[in-house]
């Protein structure tokens, strides 16, 4: 039987909703830090604090797709929850190791090239982002369980509670007044996901009792078949979530170093609200393309629509007047920071598009269990991204945050090239392998 469009929208739906609701963090706290006192330096540190929470948070980063996969009976539900434990711990303690004060002064002074005001804006909002990994990774695996048993609308009702606890949270520092904005945008992220979290909790207790209701049929991987298969996964995350990371050590090196820090997560944020259409892609096709793939054609024709039109959207923000209703009206940016970030902007109009062909070759590939060439190609991306900023903003003197997004499409166009030929044969294969009437 195969799936309509009106199907497909129906259950991707709730997820799109749920990662267009965590968009607005970004630029909801940007807003609310710009206009706090210092907000060059409080809205660089949000960024780069941001950036290191998103790399600790690396290896729990795709349990969500591991979860939608695997969890098919009791057997492997236990397993995959002790493997979650498992990696939430590690990245609590990655977190912790990386705020050891020598430590971070070295990375962040020394390496970063951080201004010293930066860099103590920066460690207090990583130490208020501490329990950020556990509670990201425990809400995935169980939102990967609500989306494997077809209840992908709690998954959205989730965030909704997130952003509520996160809102209440900003606004009581903000108006409370004396806290610096980095740490108000910290804390409204911590407060946020703990309460998702525990949401999820929940929400889940149906999903999971299926689930230990179902005996296994054939064999269930073992925590080494768990490993083998999410390996190359926290890999590729590992390997991502460097690019925030790398790129602002390179901005802080290259020309005007405080703009383009100030003005990348705000930008970031608005890209990542036409991204985040093709990442929420990525679970609903894993769930919906078939054991055989056979409901490829369908989720094609979708993924194309959905493509152009976050792009055309991003477009319509980057090249009218809104993007000055965008950056100043909303954002809250002074009038030379945005102008400054309007040619970056420009730059990302293509990026949501390639997210949704991104999302949809990573799918095939997780759905015929062959996860190594999604490690490949991220790690062409970033390579990509280092060399082509290196290039533009080092030798040619381009600013930093317009070299940062020139590198990061050209990354990216790389790293969809790698994926093109993995993607053809696993679908190839699955397909002919498919039974015949």
């Amino acid at each position: 039987m195969r799936h309509s469009q009106k199907h497909i929208f129906r259950f991707w739906a709730p997820l799109a909703a749920q990662w267009l609701m965590m968009s607005v963090e970004g630029p909801y706290l940007a807003a609310l830090i710009a206009r706090l006192p210092e907000e060059k330096f409080n809205l660089a540190a949000y960024g780069v604090a941001f950036a290191f929470a998103i790399l600790v948070e690396s290896p729990v980063i795709m349990l969500m797709s591991a979860s939608t996969a695997l969890a098919e009976d009791e057997l492997s539900y236990h397993r995959l929850a002790r493997f979650t434990q498992a990696l939430n711990g590690i990245s609590t303690v990655l977190l912790i190791v990386l705020l050891v004060p020598g430590l971070f002064t070295f990375l962040m002074e020394g390496l970063v090239g951080l201004p010293p005001e930066v860099a103590y804006l920066t460690y207090g909002a990583l130490w208020i982002l501490l329990p950020w990994p556990g509670a990201i990774g425990y809400r995935r695996f169980l939102h990967g369980l609500l989306i494997r048993t077809g209840r992908t609308k709690q998954v959205a009702q989730g965030t909704v509670i997130r952003l509520m606890a996160m809102t209440a949270t900003a606004l009581g520092l903000f108006l409370w007044g004396g806290i610096p904005g980095a740490w108000v945008g910290a804390a409204a992220l911590s407060v946020g996901v703990m309460t998702e979290a525990v949401a999820a909790h929940f929400m889940a207790r149906e999903a999971i009792a299926e689930l230990k209701a179902t005996s296994p049929e054939g064999e269930v991987p073992g925590y080494r078949e768990i490993a083998r298969f999410y390996y190359p996964l926290a890999l590729t995350s590992l390997i991502g979530l460097t690019v925030q990371p790398m790129l602002t050590f390179f901005m802080g090196r290259a020309p005007s170093p405080i703009e383009s820090l100030a003005v990348f997560p705000v930008i970031h944020a608005l890209s990542f609200f036409f991204r985040s259409l093709g990442l929420s892609f990525q679970e609903a096709a894993i769930a919906l393309l078939g054991k055989r793939n056979e409901h490829f054609p369908e989720l094609a024709r979708f993924a194309l629509v959905l493509g152009l039109g976050a792009s055309f959207g991003l477009g319509l923000v980057a090249f009218t007047p809104l993007s000055t209703v965008w950056f100043q009206g909303v954002s809250g940016l002074s009038p030379e920071l945005a102008e400054f970030a309007v040619i970056p902007t420009r730059i990302l109009t293509p990026l949501p598009a390639l997210t949704v062909l991104l999302s949809f070759y990573r799918a095939i590939l997780v759905q015929g269990k062959t996860t190594k060439p999604i490690t490949g190609a991220t790690a062409i991306e970033v390579g990509t991204i280092a060399l082509l900023f290196s290039t533009v903003g080092f030798s040619l003197g381009v600013p930093g945050v317009t070299a940062a997004f020139l590198a990061f499409l050209g990354g990216r166009l790389a790293g969809l090239a790698y994926l093109t030929g993995p993607t053809r044969r696993v679908l190839a294969d699955r397909m002919e392998s498919a039974p015949t009437g």
